[in-house]
């Protein structure tokens, strides 16, 4: 899905809003991974078009291991003014849930929920989450 390009340029401030089902596994890596790589360049929040109760367990347990505790976060309804802060919405499997907003560069990462996965799996996950949350930081 493409929109129009926004993005800061060297030092600007952007706003990054990503986006799941629950919010409790995928989102909630990715904004805590973003936020590491942004350095407090840019901005990050994450949504769910469906939320969980808590983080998965397996998420937090692998995320643990970078450092990053996600134990205290609650997963959060994703909200039309979420997308209207943010300058880049990037989704992962919420499909049609997720709001359009004219003006907005949407970037889809295919990943599959870590859910129930094993801790190997999760860890993979996590990995490719961060080259990509890495990737945009850099971008941006």
């Amino acid at each position: 899905m493409s929109g129009t390009e926004r993005a800061g340029g060297a030092g600007g401030d952007v706003n990054v809003l990503f986006v799941c089902v629950q919010n409790a596994g995928r989102s909630q890596m990715a904004e805590a991974l973003f936020r590491r790589a942004a350095r407090g360049r840019h901005e990050a929040r994450s949504a769910g078009s469906a939320p969980a109760a808590h983080v998965h367990p397996e998420v937090v347990d692998v995320m643990r291991e970078l450092g990053i505790d996600l134990s205290g976060r609650v997963p959060r309804r994703l909200e039309q003014a979420d997308a209207e802060w943010a300058d880049v919405v990037v989704t992962m499997g919420c499909g049609d849930a997720c709001p359009y907003v004219p003006g907005k560069r949407y970037v889809d990462w295919e990943l599959d929920d870590p859910h129930g996965k094993d801790a190997e799996t999760v860890r993979a996950l996590r990995d490719e989450i961060g080259r990509r949350a890495r990737a945009l930081a850099a971008e941006l």
